[in-house]
């Protein structure tokens, strides 16, 4: 419960920042000596709660439960003042009449947080063992009482470890059994031998139950390891250890004899042990880089090719340990984990009941590649009595079945990973049990879910979101979420996940803390009129249901789903603010309401009508004059993609002090011009904003903003002559990271802070012989060209694009592109859209030792044939990193592989186009001798979704699906018929 009760103070510290940031600008009527006071009792729990989090009794639980009430109380108290009096003062009347009683509520909070205090330094002297930060102290004896994981995933007892008190079994399997760890036995034992005289560590990393041990085992009993070492030792560490004890092990192959040495005396005697041998060293289950800071003096290094071989959970700490990257364990493939589902039950690799094999596959799909769950999941069912309908009960629901046997066998492995986490990382990791099975998760968007839940706790001047990010990384190192990448057209995109069995663990923790949470974040879906008459939705989740009570203000009796309701039972009454409403009363049906409501307690807002039904959404409006009511709105989202006209936001959004994020897509949205002297100065985002109007008065209030996505509709004046309002105030901006911009519609300057630019389709290009202005910039890592520049050559000069990684260009007037690797030291990435008039790559964009990859999409054949020229001249180098791929219509392809489709062709009919090809919705543009440029150029700018359905005599048919350039594919259609001839037909 102390997690629960530290993420409850970490919430409130924000609402009281909100409070207290109001009352100094006189928006709100609070004493604010009271609120500083309050701020220091709840700061004072929080430290407390940090420190001493790892107590669990009855007495300290029922603590830690009361701070999560209280601070759920004060949330509760201040929504309700606070709203109360911005409805006072919106309708005029004085918003002072309350304020007696704010304070006396207030005041009766810090007596209850005093109360709590009292109790807990009653029970503090006996916590005191328990240090922040700190390694947990153990017994007097030393080890711990639990096994590693890998120990337990096997079966066996300890090998040459550290007493323990006891160890959990599980199903039996053969200590020889090693399924999909061959190639990795072997690369290990590569690493252990090879002729490299000085002392090397080597780790070995990956969460808990992915055969770590079972790994480093393997390689311990290797005979290669065995003849190459004169002395090898192997020790478990765990997370609870004491240096005398290992220093004892060490000495003695892994059995303690109390000799009554000091510490010193048997660091001493271990390196005289070890100095004139070549040995092994294996530390098993280290959780932290002070246990070789305890040990790495007694390993001589007499350069003798001696090693030290480690298994841990976390990427840190083996960063921390060597110089070397870390050797990092894989999930099993499907063979792989097919292989050791069988031998685990029938001890052979082959599966002898086909009416069940149907089942096993799927349950060895849903382990995922954990040799732990597949063992454990195995073992079960070996015991079973083989019937049809046991096994596909377990296929349902593997994960549950995984922790069914062994006392929660899975979930005591996984929970020492959750154990070993500090207080703040806690209610993080727990949120992932919010996700289904198997979700993919933005973790941008997982980022802002943790900031509205009040989970980030503010340090020093760094943003909620940097934090956050560290976080990410955090778990990420510690093999508790998995994180990958995605690029598409130069923007890279972070996404997670997180295993089953992890995902279920997070559950039973989450619901053993108690949490007491409030709405702060909500997601609504806007869907169709039948949809909503068959399951209407929650007004927290957006989730459909099927059934649903009358709405009344009552939240306990507001259309919630089932899962809602319980999460939020403590919330008995709420207020809620409409912010879309329903325009068309024709059809209404008595369980619908006419409006999308949010609760004023709501961090996180987000409003999302479905692209696949736009028309049966265009009767919701937005209605945003009471928006300010959601005082503490940190994220609002408004993808309306049924509108078509912006969304128009009143002028009390620049009074909104928490927001954070601004997001509105589709047609975008426009923000007044800023009164009064509030300042946003928590404000990260703003997108996508119409007609951006860079005034000093907007600046001023934006001091902290680093994304910026704007589009100038042709509506806009530019601001030629007017400084005033000069997008060349960008400058001003200094903390601004990211810029995109459709339809520039005039000069500008970027701040020197950028490290993202893209530029869309502009009205006031740039040319090429003017680029200094964008590569002169320190920051910049990515850049966007798509229809931004104007002229025919670019030569970039020296000493710009110093740290750019990624380009994108979209261009159908570059020719001549002179540069070499000196001009783009850093770059990763080349992506070339469109560029039908290059003559050529320059040869030197080859030679970039980061270089990665280069793409071209819809390129001159010049362009491709010297692509392949600079592939052949890398291949000659022996550069097998640099990769070139070619798009052709629905994936891309090697250089070469399209060089050597090209060279097969028949090159005697110029109109001939490969069927083959075709048929995969490709068309060798460069073959066909005909002069439409102009044409070709719009089709690749703008209709990616064209698609060549079939050749024949007649002529050649495209189509053409989706609805978002209807105007220019019916334009299209005139073109191709004017070009082909009216034999030719256009479809779609």
């Amino acid at each position: 419960m102390a997690v629960a009760a530290y993420a409850s103070l970490v919430s409130l510290t924000h609402v009281l920042d909100n409070v207290h940031y109001r009352a100094e600008l006189r928006h709100l009527h609070v004493n604010i000596n009271i609120i500083e006071s309050f701020q220091g009792s709840v700061n004072f729990l929080l430290e407390f709660v940090e420190v001493h989090s790892r107590k669990e009794s009855k007495r300290i639980d029922g603590l830690w439960k009361q701070i999560s009430m209280v601070a759920f109380e004060a949330e509760e108290i201040f929504d309700l003042h606070v709203v109360n009096q911005i409805q006072l003062r919106s309708e005029g009347v004085k918003s002072d009449l309350g304020s007696s009683a704010f304070n006396e509520d207030i005041e009766r909070l810090i007596q209850k947080i005093v109360s709590i205090k009292e109790e807990l330094l009653v029970e503090e002297p006996l916590m005191q063992e328990v240090q922040s930060g700190k390694q947990p102290k153990v017994s007097e004896h030393g080890g711990t009482s639990m096994a590693t994981s890998e120990d337990m995933l096997t079966g066996r007892q300890p090998i040459n470890s550290l007493s323990r008190e006891a160890s959990l079994a599980t199903p039996a399997l053969s200590k020889n059994t090693i399924v999909g760890l061959d190639k990795h036995v072997e690369a290990i034992v590569d690493l252990l031998t090879r002729d490299e005289p000085a002392l090397q560590i080597i780790p070995i990393v990956g969460m808990g139950g992915i055969g770590k041990t079972t790994l480093a085992k393997a390689v311990f009993d290797s005979q290669c390891t065995v003849d190459h070492f004169d002395r090898c030792i192997w020790l478990t560490i765990s997370q609870e250890y004491t240096v005398e004890n290992i220093l004892e092990g060490l000495l003695n192959d892994g059995k303690i004899k109390k000799r009554y040495a000091s510490r010193d005396g048997l660091r001493e005697a271990l390196y005289k042990e070890l100095f004139d041998r070549r040995y092994l060293i294996v530390l098993d289950d280290v959780w932290s880089d002070q246990a070789w800071n305890d040990l790495r003096m007694c390993f001589p290094n007499n350069n003798n090719r001696s090693r030290v071989m480690m298994t841990t959970r976390l990427q840190n700490v083996a960063g921390c340990l060597s110089h070397h990257n870390f050797y990092s364990m894989t999930f099993l493939d499907e063979n792989e984990s097919w292989n050791l589902f069988c031998r685990t039950i029938f001890g052979k690799e082959d599966f002898p009941n086909q009416e069940l094999e149907e089942f096993a596959r799927k349950i060895v799909k849903s382990c995922k590649g954990l040799p732990l769950e597949i063992i454990v999941i195995g073992g079960l069912l070996a015991k079973s009595d083989m019937s049809r309908e046991y096994w596909m009960s377990v296929a349902r629901n593997v994960s549950s079945y995984a922790n069914f046997e062994d006392g929660e066998h899975c979930f005591k492995i996984l929970s020492l990973s959750y154990n070993n986490l500090p207080i703040h990382l806690k209610p993080c990791f727990l949120f992932m049990s919010s996700y289904r099975e198997d979700s993919v998760i933005h973790v941008n968007e997982l980022i802002l879910k943790w900031i509205a839940s009040g989970y980030i706790r503010a340090v020093n001047e760094k943003s909620l979101e940097d934090i956050a990010m560290d976080y990410i990384n955090d778990l990420s190192s510690r093999n508790l979420i998995v994180v990958h990448s995605i690029q598409k057209f130069g923007m890279i995109k972070l996404k997670c996940g997180i295993h089953d069995l992890l995902r279920d663990m997070c559950r039973k923790e989450f619901d053993k803390e108690q949490f007491i949470p409030s709405p702060k974040v909500q997601t609504m879906g806007l869907s169709s009129f039948l949809d909503i008459l068959d399951k209407p939705a929650c007004i927290i989740c957006g989730c459909r249901y099927r059934t649903c009570n009358e709405y009344l203000i009552d939240f306990s009796k507001s259309i919630l789903c089932d899962s809602c309701r319980v999460m939020y039972s403590y919330v008995t009454r709420a207020r809620l603010v409409a912010i879309m409403s329903e325009t068309s009363k024709n059809f209404l049906h008595p369980t619908r309401l006419p409006h999308v409501f949010v609760s004023t307690q709501a961090r996180y807002a987000s409003v999302l009508s479905p692209r696949w039904d736009i028309s049966s959404n265009a009767h919701w409006q937005p209605m945003l004059s009471e928006l300010h009511f959601l005082w503490n709105l940190q994220i609002l989202k408004l993808h309306l993609y049924s509108m078509y006209s912006p969304v128009v936001f009143p002028n009390e959004i620049w009074e909104m002090t928490q927001l954070r994020h601004i997001e509105v897509n589709r047609e975008g949205a426009i923000l007044p011009d800023p009164q009064g002297f509030t300042i946003l100065k928590r404000l990260q985002s703003l997108s996508d904003i119409w007609n951006f109007q860079c005034t000093k008065n907007v600046y001023d209030r934006i001091p902290d903003l680093k994304i910026l996505k704007i589009n100038y509709k042709f509506k806009y004046e530019a601001s030629i002559g007017c400084s005033g309002k000069s997008l060349c105030n960008l400058i001003r901006l200094q903390n601004l990271r990211k810029l995109e911009i459709y339809q520039l519609p005039e000069n500008i300057s970027f701040p020197s802070s950028l490290k993202e630019l893209y530029l869309n389709r502009s009205r006031c290009k740039i040319p090429w012989s003017g680029m200094s202005i964008i590569g002169s910039l320190p920051n910049l890592e990515i850049l966007k060209l798509d229809r931004a520049t104007e002229g025919s050559e670019w030569i970039p000069c020296k000493g710009e694009f110093l740290r750019l990684k990624i380009l994108y260009i979209l261009c159908g007037h570059l020719a001549q592109w002179r540069a070499d690797n000196d001009n783009f030291p850093v770059l990763e990435l080349l992506q070339l859209v469109c560029l039908r008039s290059l003559e050529e790559i320059p040869s030197g964009i080859g030679d970039i030792p980061t270089l990665r990859r280069i793409e071209l999409d819809g390129c001159s054949k010049s362009a491709v044939d010297s692509a392949f020229e600079i592939w052949k001249e890398q291949q000659d180098m022996e550069n097998e990193i640099l990769e070139i791929v070619v798009d052709v219509g629905s994936e891309f392809i090697s250089i070469s592989d399209l060089m050597s489709r090209l060279r097969e062709e028949d090159e005697g009919n110029d109109l001939q186009v490969d069927t083959s090809i075709m048929e995969r919705g490709v068309v060798d543009l460069w073959k066909w001798d005909v002069h439409f440029n102009i044409s070709l150029f719009a089709i690749g700018e703008c209709c990616n979704g064209w698609k060549v359905f079939d050749e024949m005599s007649s002529g050649i048919y495209f189509g053409y699906s989706g609805f978002r350039y209807k105007n220019v594919a019916t334009n299209l259609s005139i073109m191709w018929i004017e070009l082909f001839g009216n034999n030719n037909k256009v479809l779609g």
